[in-house]
C-alpha cells in the first residue's frame, strides 16, 4: 500500500515537473514556429498559424538585411568579457570576506546586493554623459564594463558562497608549507570550487548574453550585440512579427545550446555545498 501511495506521487510530481517545464518552454516554441511562417501567417488565429504552409524565407531576409555576424561577435566579446573581468574583481573579493571577514562583511555583501534592487533608468543618464566625456559611448570596452559592473555583486555573493564551504585550514596549509597568496587562490582555493566557479561563470554569461536595457541604450551600431539585432526589427511602421521571431530564435539559440550541454555542471555549481 505504502509503495502504490509513492509511485502515484512520483508520477504526480512527474507530471507537475513536465506541465511546468512545457509551460515555460511554449512561448519559445511559439517562437520558433512562428519564425518559419509569413508575415501575413504570424498575425492569424493560433490554430491557423500551426496549419500554415512552412518557410524559411524570413531567415534569408534577416541575414540579407543585418550583420549577424558582427552582432553574434559583439555578444560573444560582451558576455565573456564581462565575465572574465568579474572574475578578476570578484574572486580577491570573495575571497577576503570568506576567510578574512570583517564586522562589516556581511553588511557590505547586503549593500552590494541591494543595488541590483535600483532601476537602471534612475542611472542612466549621469553614466550616458560620463561615456560621453570618456569616448566610451558605442564602444564593445564601455560595455564589457558596465554588465560586468551590475553583475558584479551577483558574482561576489556566489563566489562568497562556495568559498565558505571550503575548510580554511587547507588554506592554513598552504600558507604553512610556504604558498603566498597568489599561489593560495590560484593552485588550492581556485581548484576547489571549480563547480561553483563554473556555475557561476556560466550564469554571469546568461544575464550578460540577454542583458538589453544597457545595450540598447549605450550603443548604436559598433558595439551592437544580438539584443541590438532583436530590437531592430520594431519600426514607427509595426511590428513583423515573422522576421522578429526568426531574429529572435537566431539570437538566443546558440546560449540555448550552451545551457543545454553545459546544464549538468550549472546544477553541479548550484548546488555544491548543499549536502555534506
Amino acid at each position: 500500500m505504502a509503495r502504490a501511495v509513492t509511485t502515484r506521487r512520483k508520477a504526480l510530481n512527474t507530471a507537475i515537473a513536465w506541465a511546468i517545464g512545457l509551460l515555460i518552454f511554449f512561448p519559445i516554441l511559439w517562437i520558433i514556429i512562428m519564425s518559419f511562417k509569413s508575415e501575413g501567417d504570424a498575425i492569424k488565429a493560433p490554430l491557423d498559424v500551426l496549419t500554415s504552409a512552412w518557410t524559411f524565407e524570413n531567415y534569408g531576409v534577416v541575414q540579407e538585411r543585418s550583420n549577424y555576424s558582427r552582432h553574434f561577435f559583439n555578444s560573444v566579446l560582451l558576455a565573456f568579457g564581462s565575465t572574465l573581468l568579474g572574475l578578476i574583481v570578484a574572486v580577491p573579493a570573495a575571497w577576503a570576506m570568506a576567510f578574512v571577514p570583517s564586522k562589516r562583511t556581511k553588511d557590505i555583501l547586503l549593500w552590494m546586493l541591494s543595488t541590483k534592487m535600483l532601476p537602471a533608468v534612475g542611472v542612466l543618464y549621469p553614466i550616458y554623459l560620463l561615456f560621453i566625456q570618456l569616448g566610451l559611448l558605442d564602444s564593445r570596452a564601455g560595455l564589457v564594463i558596465v554588465l560586468m559592473l551590475i553583475n558584479l555583486p551577483i558574482i561576489v555573493w556566489m563566489l562568497y558562497t562556495y568559498f565558505r564551504e571550503i575548510p580554511g585550514e587547507i588554506l592554513e596549509a598552504a600558507r604553512m608549507d610556504g604558498a603566498n597568496l597568489r599561489k593560495e587562490i590560484l593552485y588550492v582555493l581556485t581548484p576547489m570550487a571549480i563547480p561553483g566557479m563554473a556555475s557561476t561563470v556560466l550564469l554571469n554569461i546568461i544575464l550578460a548574453w540577454n542583458e538589453a536595457f544597457w545595450t540598447l541604450n549605450l550603443t548604436a551600431a559598433k558595439a551592437a550585440p544580438l539584443t541590438a539585432f532583436i530590437a531592430s526589427y520594431s519600426s514607427p511602421e509595426g511590428l513583423f512579427y515573422a522576421k522578429l521571431s526568426a531574429a529572435s530564435v537566431m539570437a538566443i539559440a546558440p546560449i540555448l545550446v550552451m545551457g543545454w550541454f553545459s546544464q549538468k555542471q550549472l546544477v553541479r555549481g548550484l548546488t555544491f555545498g548543499a549536502v555534506k
